[in-house]
């Protein structure tokens, strides 16, 4: 009796012994192997540095040309859409601006300008 013990017990065992290791090794390799792929295919929450140089190209050009008679609401709105991808783009590229805490006006153009001219040292094409 004792020996049909054993015999029953022992598979029953080891059976239990795998689906416990099995488990923790499951997880290791999903894990090891989402590591890999983040390496292989890293995930941008950032937009391409060519897509905001158009786009600095794109508003720059809009925000001078605006007509004389052009509501006000579309003036500040094209330069503040213009500001936040001027200052997309310093952070991209590490230029210290103080585009943000600079009130509107002339303070604010010229600071405008010195950014657009360090963008543009620093190899990003801002004239189009």
């Amino acid at each position: 009796m004792t020996a049909s013990l054993v015999q029953v017990g022992l598979p029953f065992a080891a059976l239990c012994a795998v689906v416990v290791g099995f488990l923790p090794a499951e997880r290791w390799l999903a894990e090891r192997s989402a590591r890999r792929r983040a390496r292989r295919h890293p995930s941008s929450d950032r937009r391409p540095v060519e897509a905001v140089a158009a786009d600095i190209r794109r508003l720059g050009r809009q925000v001078e040309l605006i007509p004389a008679g052009a509501p006000m609401v579309r003036r500040r709105a094209l330069q503040a859409a213009y500001d936040d991808v001027l200052t997309e783009a310093a952070g991209m590229l590490d230029v210290p601006h103080a585009l943000a805490e600079l009130p509107p006006g002339r303070a604010r153009e010229v600071e405008r300008l010195r950014l657009v001219a360090a963008l543009q040292a620093a190899g990003l094409a801002v004239a189009g």
